[in-house]
């Protein structure tokens, strides 16, 4: 299973359970998809943390409070969209909303990470990672 996969799979897990956080294993592109999903209002917060295993090594974690709106998931579904053996790029004009504006499209561009919208705003494509909605 890939990163990317495990990643949203954790936190559709939690949902369902209702936790009220969920530690995700560290990686920058996570972390950035984190922020994103911060931003657009699916998740409370995201940070960082450090874990000392007892070999004495350190391990970097990431924090999601998750976010309830009338105790329902702010996170009802994510459809993803590149895999590692088939990686689906969009070019600027093939952005589109999602869910009529009530979604998030999360691309991974030259300048970054960021959502669909915003990569339409400066006018870049790139590797479509996940919708979100």
């Amino acid at each position: 299973m890939d990163s990317i996969s495990d990643f949203f799979i954790r936190i559709k897990n939690a949902y369902a359970v209702k936790k009220d956080r969920v530690v995700i294993p560290f990686s920058n592109l996570k972390f950035e998809m984190a922020k994103i999903l911060e931003t657009k209002g699916f998740v409370a917060a995201v940070r960082k943390k450090k874990k000392v295993k007892k070999t004495g090594k350190e391990q970097l974690l990431l924090d999601l409070k998750l976010k309830y709106q009338d105790k329902e998931p702010a996170f009802n579904n994510v459809k993803l969209i590149s895999r590692p053996s088939r990686r689906i790029y969009l070019k600027k004009d093939e952005i589109k909303p999602v869910q009529d504006g009530f979604g998030v499209l999360i691309i991974s561009t030259s300048k970054g990470v960021m959502s669909g919208e915003e990569a339409k705003k400066l006018g870049v494509g790139g590797q479509a990672i996940a919708e979100v909605w």
